[in-house]
């Protein structure tokens, strides 16, 4: 059995692009949820699974985020990895998609596990916006914020890999500015409709990107807060194909974990969060530096 993909809300599970690609499981908040009835849903995720990978966005209420942590321990169990991700709501549930994609393949839960920070840097996240007034995750300039004063201002927003704010005409025609910097390898579009009425995420941008395929899905209910308004159109964009997310993890040279013993890849277990090397020590002062023989 693979190690269960978890997530803190439902809207955060896109659909499954094959029958080969499993489900994420759902961990209740406080607010559904007691601490007893929290550690008999995890302890029953572990027996069945093994070992769970839960994905933590930066944006989840700081109870819940605690509540994660204390389950972790009152198990006393190294078998729960906890990911934090700065991503953006739709981006989040792609990574989430791409992790249940790597969870069934021959990768064990610690490599599937230190896959989400090297998948994160392959994932082109943002937004159309009906105003960046309210837009405190992305640098925005003065200028751009005063134009969030007209009716019919857009902009194109990229919060990931690299910030980019672009001003829009109000037919989509551009007014002094690029298109987002897109993905330099093959990707497939997913994208949100909030309250506001364009095409051009599926029309435009999804053609300049030259993406193999778009899909659309339902807004995650904290997309609007995470981007400051409720007019927006959300996307992201990542590689689809698992068989090209196999070979990009492979390619990377596996380590064991000197605090945990799991296998990882980069420079941190997804587990235990230990570095893969212990820091070097301390320099010493340069007083007793001067004072050796």
């Amino acid at each position: 059995m693979p190690a269960a993909i978890a997530v803190t809300s439902a809207d955060l599970i896109l659909p499954a692009p094959d029958r080969h690609t499993p489900g994420a499981v759902l961990l209740h908040p406080p607010g559904e949820l007691d601490l007893e009835g929290a550690l008999a849903e995890t302890s029953a995720l572990l027996e069945r699974h093994g070992h769970l990978v839960a994905v933590v966005p930066d944006w989840l209420p700081r109870a819940t985020v605690q509540r994660l942590h204390t389950v972790r321990a009152i198990l006393e169990t190294g078998r729960i990895a906890l990911l934090t991700t700065d991503l953006p709501p739709l981006a989040t549930a792609l990574l989430v998609r791409q992790l249940r994609q790597l969870s069934v393949c021959d990768f064990s839960p610690g490599v599937v596990a230190a896959a989400a920070r090297l998948l994160t840097h392959y994932i082109h996240a943002g937004a159309l916006l009906g105003s960046v007034a309210k837009l405190d995750r992305v640098p925005v300039g003065l200028k751009a914020h005063a134009r969030s004063w007209s009716p019919t201002a857009q902009f194109a927003v990229l919060a990931h890999p690299e910030p980019q704010v672009t001003r829009l005409g109000g037919a989509g025609a551009h007014a002094g500015g690029a298109l987002p910097a897109g993905p330099a390898f093959a990707t497939h579009l997913t994208f949100a409709r909030g309250q506001l009425a364009s095409d051009w995420v599926a029309a435009e941008l999804a053609s300049a990107w030259q993406v193999q395929g778009v899909m659309e899905n339902p807004l995650p209910a904290d997309s609007p807060g995470w981007w400051g308004t409720p007019k927006l159109v959300e996307f992201a964009a990542g590689i689809p194909d698992p068989s090209v997310l196999h070979q990009l993890v492979a390619s990377v040279r596996r380590e064991e974990c000197r605090w945990c013993g799991l296998e990882l890849i980069g420079d941190r277990c997804g587990f235990c969060a230990a570095p893969l090397s212990a820091p070097p020590p301390p320099a010493p002062p340069a007083s007793a530096a001067r004072s050796r023989p």
